[in-house]
Parts: structure tokens; C-alpha cells; sequence
């Protein structure tokens, strides 16, 4: 029997622990679209949470300067083609 690999993030490096690349890996982000094909909403906040994260603890390893482009590693990919993925603060919709 074949144990299958984790592609979870290690903290605070972020580096995927079942293949060693930057997190999300290519595996992780298909378990993620899988487990949320049905609320892509929820996804990306998820996302943005675990992006604030890893901002914090990147820095903290980097004398607090986190890398660049750290919105379209996390949030990009899962944004549906042709909308706007955020990368500031959410500004509340008024009705």
C-alpha cells in the first residue's frame, strides 16, 4: 500500500509539505477546487486569511519585508477568468 503525500503548508517557510514547492502547490490547489466547487466566495476568503498569514510569517523570517506578489499566489488562480481578484481591504457594500 502507497502512502499519498500532504500538500499542506509548513509554517512558517510555506512550503508545501508533501513536495517541498511554495504553497499552494498545483495538488493542493485542485484538492481546494474540488472541496469548494461550490462556493468559490468562501474559497477565496480562505485564501486571504491564510495570505494575511503567511505575509505576517514571511516577514518575520525576512526582517519583516514579506515577498512580493504574495495575492496572486494565493488568491489568482482561484479567481473565475475574468473577474477581478482583491488584493486591498474589502470595503463594505451598501445597500
Amino acid at each position: 500500500m502507497t502512502r499519498s503525500r500532504v500538500h499542506l503548508p509548513s509554517r512558517p517557510t510555506w512550503r508545501c509539505q508533501g513536495c517541498g514547492i511554495a504553497w499552494p502547490c498545483s495538488a493542493a490547489k485542485l484538492r481546494l477546487l474540488g472541496e469548494y466547487r461550490e462556493n468559490r466566495p468562501a474559497l477565496l476568503v480562505y485564501l486571504a486569511t491564510l495570505q494575511a498569514e503567511a505575509a505576517e510569517q514571511l516577514a518575520e523570517l525576512d526582517c519583516g519585508t514579506p515577498p512580493d506578489r504574495l495575492a496572486e499566489r494565493f488568491l489568482h488562480w482561484a479567481t473565475p477568468r475574468g473577474q477581478p481578484y482583491l488584493s486591498g481591504p474589502v470595503e463594505p457594500e451598501v445597500r
